[in-house]
């Protein structure tokens, strides 16, 4: 499978779990997790399908070790901060020494992804590319 379908059917599946909890939050009139909702559409949606769009649009820069150490590093970010969110926005204190230091590791995380995709772009848009 291509390192754009990975990236196009994860930000299916975020969006279908951030409208669903979306739903959940409305009906149980509880927004008490609205931003770890937020950030699973933001980074889980809207990132990961721009991710899977620029790799279809751009096939080469997709292929490699830097592109799937991309994929790899974005999801992870986004795996750790979801399920970990939650808990440190509600205070749950039975896993909250453990959620907030992931929390923080997830931010982390997720901005090498995007360091490693801001050079994946320079330099398969930049002036030696065939698609500048």
């Amino acid at each position: 499978m291509t390192l754009s379908n990975l990236f196009l059917r994860l930000a299916v599946v975020a969006a279908l779990i951030g409208m669903i909890w979306g739903n959940v939050m409305g009906a149980t009139h509880d927004h008490s997790t609205e931003s770890a909702h937020a950030h699973l559409n933001l980074l889980g949606w809207v990132s990961m399908s721009i991710y899977g769009l620029f790799y279809r649009i751009v096939p080469q820069a997709g292929r490699g070790r830097l592109a799937w150490a991309h994929f790899w590093v974005a999801v992870t970010g986004v795996v750790m901060m979801v399920p970990s969110l939650p808990i440190v926005l509600i205070q749950y204190q039975p896993a909250l020494a453990l959620a907030q230091p992931v929390v923080a590791l997830s931010g982390l995380v997720i901005l090498l992804g995007m360091v490693l995709f801001a050079i994946i772009v320079f330099r398969a848009t930049g002036p030696r590319s065939a698609q500048a």
